[in-house]
């Protein structure tokens, strides 16, 4: 186990690097670093991140990739939010990051950072089995998250935040009465669909996290508006302040960092629409966020506690899979893949839930399953996994079955060399009782593969010799860094 952890952040507004020292199952937190990037006010009309913004945000990830420099890849972990989501050159972008930082870079959808973000939170408070709300204004969407304890129980993320607001409704800083209600109105309406889930009544306590939230308690407590907390009077009172300024370039108030001026209107509208949309009364500001989160994940990971595992056994039990066969599965799918002698920890990792998982697709219809598990595992909502894990995976499962022509996956897709040895352990464990199985063996070399079926039974039934005849064809006219070329003993 790694004894430094380190987790990025890379936020629609600001970049932040947090370190943690793990001394058994806790976490100290060492040195920290943020840099105010605004990738969010990159984006274009036609939806790509411009340069000016791509520059900013290499040179910032270049900073701290000299940081983490010589740490182990597993102990580090990256995270993109909401603008590299949404911006139309996100892919060609996240190469250049991952260059400039050296270290590989998830994008994660928005409840899963809603669920980050909720970690670290909660770990930055007392436990309490109280139900509370917590919600973070980010640059580019707000994640709103109710829970008890350690878990969440409703997670949902909002396209509205602090960068978007203020380039839309305040450009260039210019505040009017009518531009902040036009803003809040806005805020207000784009959180409709979740006021039902969120609203007061299924919380005791409101909670704000991240920079808005910790920007707005600040400015309140140091003009003696409130003890820091986030409240209804104080809000009304900043709002007064800004419209009477007139711009939040000239704005001097105790608290507002020079940073935080180009962003501050539109978190101060958007934090006000919650408030009204939700009917909360006060918000206290807690110390932990995203970033802490991401290190509390890191750290689950390494004591075997991986939401990940969580998540598969759940789907598992939700699509109502055949635990025995998907366990022959998975036993073959490893035998198979120790023979190509690529049995890295990732690989055996995506190998087993693969195996896991291949017949989620049965909950839709038995023609065209590994279509429907595909389209599941893709777009559906796995905590601790990226969008980046769940695209691997739904192609991994995808190819479980079927004709491989029409996979369209590029000849050195990782992906391939385990769909070999899943396709075959699916293939072999047809009867669904696992007959023969234990001797089969896979032997790889520069990518092009023999299968050996140790076990006469595995062999001698006629419709498996029948489907390995198929089976090989199919590889043999196949462009892949990975192909099956014999079945012998």
């Amino acid at each position: 186990m790694n004894e430094l952890l380190a987790a990025i952040d890379l936020g629609s507004n600001s970049f932040h690097l947090q370190v943690g020292r793990v001394e058994g199952d806790q976490l100290f937190y060492l040195d920290a670093h943020k840099e105010s990037v605004r990738l969010a006010g990159g984006l274009m009309a036609s939806g790509a991140l411009d340069a000016a913004s791509q520059r900013r945000a290499l040179d910032c990830l270049a900073r701290m990739g000299e940081r983490l420099h010589g740490m182990p890849p597993e102990a580090v972990r990256v995270v993109g939010t909401n603008t590299l989501r949404v911006a139309r050159n996100a892919e060609d972008f996240l190469v250049r990051a991952r260059a400039a930082l050296g270290f590989d870079i998830e994008v994660v959808a928005g409840r899963e950072e809603a669920r980050l973000i909720y970690l670290g939170v909660s770990h930055s408070l007392a436990h309490a089995e109280a139900p509370r709300l917590v919600v973070d204004i980010g640059g580019g969407s707000t994640e709103c998250i109710i829970g008890r304890g350690y878990q969440p129980s409703a997670r949902e993320s909002t396209r509205i935040g602090c960068v978007v607001y203020s380039n839309r409704f305040f450009p260039r800083g210019v505040v009017t009465k009518a531009a902040m209600k036009e803003a809040r109105l806005a805020a207000e309406v784009a959180l409709g669909p979740v006021v039902a889930q969120f609203r007061r009544g299924r919380w005791e306590t409101a909670i704000g996290s991240s920079g808005t939230a910790r920007a707005l308690g600040e400015i309140l407590l140091q003009n003696g508006q409130s003890d820091g907390a986030i409240t209804r009077a104080g809000l009304k009172w900043l709002c007064a302040q800004m419209v009477a300024a007139g711009n939040t370039r000239v704005l001097e108030l105790p608290g507002l960092k020079a940073d935080r001026k180009p962003v501050i209107a539109g978190g101060l509208a958007v934090m006000v629409g919650v408030f009204e949309a939700l009917d909360i009364e006060t918000m206290t500001v807690a110390q932990g966020a995203m970033r802490e989160g991401i290190l509390w994940d890191l750290l689950g990971r390494s004591h075997h506690e991986d939401m990940r595992e969580v998540t598969v056994s759940q789907f598992m039990r939700r699509y109502h899979v055949d635990a025995a066969q998907a366990g022959r599965v998975e036993a073959t799918t490893l035998a198979l893949l120790a023979g190509t002698s690529h049995t890295d920890a990732a690989a055996l990792r995506f190998a087993r839930w693969a195996a896991r998982l291949h017949e989620i697709g049965l909950s839709i219809a038995h023609s065209g399953q590994h279509r429907h598990a595909a389209y599941i595992l893709e777009n559906a909502d796995m905590p601790g996994f990226s969008r980046q894990d769940q695209a691997f995976l739904a192609r991994i499962v995808r190819a479980s079955r079927g004709g491989l022509a029409k996979l369209a996956l590029a000849a050195d897709d990782p992906a391939w060399r385990l769909i070999l040895p899943l396709r075959l352990a699916v293939l072999l464990n047809q009867n669904r009782i696992g007959k023969g199985m234990a001797d089969v063996r896979l032997q790889c070399r520069a990518g092009a593969c023999t299968l050996n079926l140790g076990h006469p039974d595995a062999q001698d039934g006629p419709l498996t010799r029948a489907a390995l005849e198929v089976e090989v064809r199919q590889w043999q006219d196949l462009a892949a860094s990975w192909r099956l070329l014999r079945v012998g003993r």
